[in-house]
């Protein structure tokens, strides 16, 4: 759902290309919605949360920036995202090899997919599929995990040190077709990363392919092979159903799942005109360009014995009209890019590892745990009991209650254990380290290894204890590298607030544990406090109260148009702000529902920017000492300074950290950032906040968006309220859109009490 009226126009934008592989969203960047594409299959145009990651940041994955010479000797945190994404992917192809042999299914397929498959068509036939698809499968045994290896070094001419640059004349070969295609010649690069060494060739043969390049559209791609193929180019084209088919699912996973409903997606396809949905998903299948599940629902409903007949009654049938009823598990047929498929699958087992691998005796004994317990009070010694007993366990709390996990790490770590604390963002890592007394880790540098206790002989973690903080941010894909991580016997802590927005990637994989009841679950009873707090919490429970604040820690603005929204934004940030409460302008982050809009970041930053750092933009649109957002991958904001630029690129200070943004990169990856949207500014907090609630945005509110943008600020919190009784309605009636996701049912089935 879009939160600005320029949305609507993007979304009808006629079917010529794009000048280039950039599709720029409008709404808040965090893969929770497909408002710029129009394409969340699972509500039309409608969102997951509202927001959506947008094109020029879901580029990043492919490519990324260089360090600078300074950091040369480690990894940037892109970087160690991408490294640790790679090994993933290595392990899932060493999964998939380990499986069992091919089943008969038809197609490609082999396997569980198979099999699945051949359950699929048995329901769709009206016939009773094979027990064996809903039998509950059993874990695997623990892997030696691969050996550990050297972090990457930088590559002075690989973008965060992804894989090389395209050939040069495999470029020229790919711009020559989409030349004939009628398609910008500025698409070549990408093509090429993104098809390899015969992207020429695979575009001829089949020009739908044009879809897997960021920010191509299906009536783009339809243009191309109109221009390539002539009158053969027909709407029920096999190749055009089985690539809108993968299109639909990859925009499926921007906002947030990790699977699709058989019904939603041939819904969605039909939609695009493909004349025969249920040949095109059935096509995709046997590709292997997708993978069919059949996941097994609560409650199986009892059906009736068939009525007695008269061959029953003198014995000619060997049914019994005295037998019981039978009963049929009740099923949903899900479908899902093999990537997220696998890395959920991947997560399921190692969660169930983790649950029944916890080493029965150990160096610090029950007594030791138990007199760190009696040491603590409150949540925190139920939470150190929890985790003296289980291998994995759940915390949940506010801002407040990150205490808990710290005190809980404190005290394993003077038990003797090895310990690792970790968070998403750098500048929680700063945070915890003070707290801790010893340093921190981020996610993607502790699965890269540039950060952290390293690896053992057999490449797992070397630690005892790994308490992961800001849990709700864990996509699928990172959820399943940390676990696959982990040693036999290591016991695992997520920790978070279940009141924020979801993680920016696939997944909700701390709402489904939570869901699951697969393991303890520790509630703090720390409150967060202050009129901040006390606001907060009530919004976490679907109440928007009035809230006393003497000392003006929470301000409400009304105003009547967006450009009264803009004109008192920048008022509060550059002399009200500093001048009331002490905190100056640049530790003020402003937050917005969308990018675009006459309300949105980019309007609010160009305000901004004019007041606080006027200047002519020459370095990419950008001049020194302007606050930016930078995005090297899909759905991580890493906020920055810019410091300066050269012949390499566009020098950015992010958190501390020195980052080098290639001129070509600079547009698709950087933004201002003194306004932000709620995703690019969860996992951080600064002295004041300014949430910009422009009239426009009313229909893209919910709870978690409300509870994630007004808790970014310590000390103040000013709201430009101008969507009238639209956010008290948000906070009271509208919870988080549902994700489809698989974990929940996987964890059911391979660990007994998750169980419900």
């Amino acid at each position: 759902m879009s939160t600005e009226p320029a949305a609507a126009e993007e979304t009808e934008a006629p079917p010529a290309l794009p000048e280039a592989a950039d599709a720029s969203g409008d709404t808040d960047q965090g893969a929770e919605d497909l408002t710029d594409t129009g394409e969340d299959p699972t509500e039309g145009d409608a969102t997951a949360d509202g927001e959506t990651t947008t094109g020029d940041e879901a580029e990043a994955d492919e490519t990324g920036t260089e360090a600078t010479a300074e950091a040369a000797a480690q990894l940037s945190e892109s970087e160690a995202e991408l490294a640790a994404q790679r090994e993933l992917r290595e392990r899932i192809e060493q999964r998939k090899a380990e499986k069992d042999g091919p089943i008969a299914a038809g197609g490609k397929l082999s396997g569980t997919a198979a099999d699945l498959l051949a359950a699929v068509r048995a329901v769709e036939s009206g016939e009773k599929p094979t027990t064996r698809v809903f039998s509950d499968p059993v874990p695997e045994p623990r892997r030696a995990a691969p050996a550990p290896r050297p972090a990457p070094a930088l590559q002075q001419a690989t973008p965060a040190g992804g894989p090389l640059p395209p050939a040069t004349e495999v470029v020229e070969a790919v711009r020559t077709v989409l030349a004939e295609g009628g398609a910008p010649a500025t698409l070549a690069g990408p093509a090429a990363s993104a098809l390899g060494e015969a992207a020429d060739t695979q575009l001829r043969d089949d020009p739908w392919q044009l879809l897997r390049l960021p920010g191509v559209r299906p009536e783009q791609a339809d243009g191309f092979a109109r221009a390539l193929l002539g009158d053969d180019c027909r709407p029920d084209d096999e190749r055009r159903g089985c690539a809108l088919t993968v299109w639909l699912l990859e925009q499926a996973a921007l906002a947030g799942h990790t699977a699709l409903d058989s019904d939603v997606l041939k819904s969605a396809l039909g939609q695009r005109s493909v004349p025969d949905p249920e040949a095109a998903v059935q096509s995709a299948i046997a590709e292997g360009d997708v993978l069919i599940f059949q996941d097994a629902l609560d409650g199986p409903a009892p059906v009736p014995a068939p009525a007695a007949t008269p061959s029953d009654a003198s014995g000619d049938s060997g049914d019994s009209g005295d037998e019981e009823a039978e009963t049929e598990q009740p099923v949903r047929i899900l479908v899902g890019l093999e990537r997220y498929a696998l890395a959920e699958e991947s997560l399921a087992d190692g969660l169930a590892r983790v649950v029944n691998s916890l080493a029965k005796e150990e160096s610090s004994g029950p007594a030791d745990w138990e007199s760190a317990a009696s040491g603590a009070k409150g949540s925190t010694a139920e939470l150190i009991g929890a985790v003296a007993a289980h291998g994995l366990v759940l915390h949940t709390g506010g801002e407040a209650a990150r205490a808990e996990p710290v005190a809980l790490a404190t005290a394993a770590t003077e038990l003797g254990l090895r310990v690792c604390v970790a968070t998403h963002t750098a500048h929680s890592r700063s945070a915890l380290t003070e707290q801790l007394g010893s340093a921190a880790t981020t996610v993607a540098g502790l699965l890269a290894g540039a950060e952290g206790p390293g690896r053992d002989a057999e490449g797992a973690l070397a630690l005892d204890l790994l308490v992961v903080l800001d849990a709700p941010q864990l996509d699928v894909e990172t959820a399943a590298m940390l676990v696959e991580s982990l040693p036999d016997g290591a016991r695992l802590v997520l920790s978070g607030d279940p009141g924020v927005l979801w993680s920016a990637g696939p997944g909700r994989v701390f709402a489904d544990l939570l869901a699951a009841r697969a393991c303890p679950h520790i509630v703090s009873r720390t409150p967060d406090p202050g009129p901040l707090g006390e606001l907060v919490s009530g919004i976490g429970i679907g109440e928007l109260n009035q809230v006393d604040a003497p000392g003006k820690e929470i301000v409400i603005v009304p105003v009547r148009d967006a450009g009264e929204a803009v004109h008192r934004t920048v008022q509060l940030v550059a002399d009200s702000i500093p001048r009331a409460i002490d905190v100056p302008a640049h530790q003020t982050q402003v937050i917005a529902p969308g990018h675009g809009g006459a309300a949105g970041t980019r309007a609010l930053n160009a305000a901004l920017k004019e007041r606080l750092n006027p200047g002519p933009g020459r370095f990419g649109g950008f001049d020194p000492d302007d606050r930016v957002a930078y995005s090297p991958t899909p759905g991580r904001a890493q906020p920055g300074r810019v410091v300066g630029a050269d012949a390499e690129g566009l020098r950015l200070d992010c958190e501390g950290t020195p980052v080098v943004v290639p001129k070509e990169r600079v547009e698709q990856t950087v933004r201002h950032g003194w306004a932000l949207t709620a995703h690019q500014a969860a996992g951080r907090r600064w002295p004041a906040a300014v949430v910009v609630l422009p009239g426009d945005a009313a229909g893209a509110l919910n709870r978690p968006w409300i509870y994630t943008a007004f808790s970014r600020g310590e000390r103040h919190l000013s709201v430009v309220h101008g969507v009238e009784g639209a956010l008290a309605r948000a906070v009271t009636e509208t919870p988080a859109k549902p994700r489809t996701t698989r974990l929940q049912t996987l964890l059911q089935a391979q660990v007994p009490s998750a169980t419900v």
